[in-house]
């Protein structure tokens, strides 16, 4: 029996409460929010784990460690594992949870996933390049008004519009 989905938050109340959160965040906390330091944390501590020696020959990994020996000291990974956690209940109430690969009428399931392997490896990869996801960049750089944090965002959304062009057939 399948349950009936809720509809989404209103665009604009969302964006109103993430504000909110955001605010909250730099009065309670001392900073804003973000991800990709937690998940950069975790996988030098899985690294560590699997290779203990590689992440000390590792300028990179090293100084993600270099803090602590506990990736869990970090409080960027207690944020990561709230959202995941927030995002699973908040979809089973709105009926919302169910395995689907969301794609266009012209690509297979394969190529989509494909496509998203790439697609995340060069985010991710240009995340680590900027110092900072979307969320970190965006949001709490641009609350700030931190001008690398807006030339980021600029980059990123004309950076898109012009590959658009390219991948258009993909989702007709």
């Amino acid at each position: 029996m399948e349950k009936t989905r809720k509809p989404y938050m209103n665009p604009y109340g969302a964006g109103i409460f993430l504000g909110v959160v955001l605010f909250a965040s730099f009065i309670l906390f001392g900073h804003g929010l973000g991800a990709s330091g937690g998940v950069a944390k975790l996988t030098s501590a899985a690294v560590d784990l699997v290779a203990p020696g590689h992440t000390e020959r590792n300028a990179y990994l090293v100084g993600l460690l270099r803090n602590s020996d506990n990736p869990l000291d970090n409080w960027l990974v207690f944020e990561i594992l709230g959202i995941l956690l927030g995002g699973f209940v908040s979809g089973l109430f709105a009926g919302r949870v169910r395995l689907e690969t969301f794609k266009g009428p012209q690509i297979g399931k394969h190529k989509r996933w494909l496509l998203a392997v790439i697609g995340g490896t060069i985010a991710g990869y240009g995340v680590r390049l900027a110092r900072g996801c979307t969320s970190s960049q965006a949001l709490s750089g641009g609350a700030v008004l931190s001008a690398g944090s807006w030339a980021f965002m600029f980059a990123v959304f004309g950076g898109a519009y012009m590959a658009a062009y390219f991948v258009r057939k993909q989702w007709n």
